[in-house]
């Protein structure tokens, strides 16, 4: 009873806000909310990250339903972005996806950063093995990142930044099994090796096997099928050592490769192979 009254008094002699000002009109809600954006902005171009993503929370808990409050949304992502907080930011932008489906620009944007940020995420060190005897798992997750990005906005702005990443994180990917394959040529398991020539061949050579759906491949290519070619040579199945140095030659006539392949069919020509 005690709170109730406490709570009433308080109610009869606060000053009514009521009739004080003008109600706020669309107009200078927007207007509000571009104020405290460009604010916001101010400081995160000063690269001032921790105080500019204060102020964009604000725009986004206090003008929730203009665009800015969206765009602030991208721009703390950003903002741990160029912090290398990439963990943070990729969640940030699945959650803006998620959210805001029907902004096809602004979509496409967020997957873009998703993307690149998958591929910062697998960084380089000296103080780590070699990148193809590394665990595999974060490349993975980058190539199919990057790989769906650009099947998906192929005429992005951002999607010829996205193929030449791309490119560099299958070339990755390729040379792990290549290694993985001499890993098995030295233990003479000759099929083993085959396998997994064939499986780079087939996962992460654009338009190489039943692929086909335009990806640029590696670059890695003629060596995956030198590499198949010697092994079938030591395995004494000639024919199919010719195919594959056969195909160097005819699919990659500017690889360097394609003189040592010469020289294997030289070979084989004279051993009536």
């Amino acid at each position: 009873m005690r709170s109730a009254l406490v709570v009433t008094a308080l109610l009869l002699t606060a000053p009514c806000a009521c009739g004080s000002s003008e109600p706020k009109t669309a107009l200078g809600y927007t207007e509000d909310a571009k104020r405290a954006y460009d604010a916001a902005m101010e400081e995160f171009n000063a690269h001032n990250w921790i105080e500019a993503q204060t102020l964009l929370r604000e725009v986004k808990r206090k003008y929730s339903y203009s665009k800015y409050a969206r765009l602030a949304e991208l721009r703390i992502a950003d903002a741990d972005f160029e912090q290398e907080k990439y963990g943070d930011a990729i969640r940030e932008y699945r959650q803006f996806v998620h959210d805001h489906r029907s902004d096809a620009e602004e979509v496409g944007y967020a997957r873009s950063r998703i993307a690149e940020s998958q591929y910062k995420e697998i960084g380089d060190s000296i103080l780590l093995p070699a990148g193809e005897e590394r665990d595999q798992a974060t490349i993975l997750d980058a190539y199919k990142e990057l790989r769906k990005y650009v099947q998906d906005y192929p005429t992005a702005k951002q999607s010829k930044h996205m193929r030449e990443l791309l490119v560099e994180v299958t070339g990755r990917l390729v040379k792990h099994e290549l290694y993985v394959a001499r890993f098995y040529l030295q233990k003479d398991n000759y099929e083993a090796a085959i396998l997994r020539i064939q499986y780079a061949l087939r996962n992460f050579s654009g338009g190489f096997g039943t692929r086909g759906d335009g990806d640029e491949g590696s670059g890695l290519e003629p060596d995956a099928l030198l590499l198949m070619g010697e092994t079938y040579l030591k395995m004494h199945k000639l024919a199919e050592a010719r195919e594959s140095f056969t195909m160097i030659v005819k699919r990659y006539p500017d690889s360097p490769i394609i003189v040592q392949a010469n020289k294997y069919l030289d070979f084989m020509r004279t051993k009536g192979g």
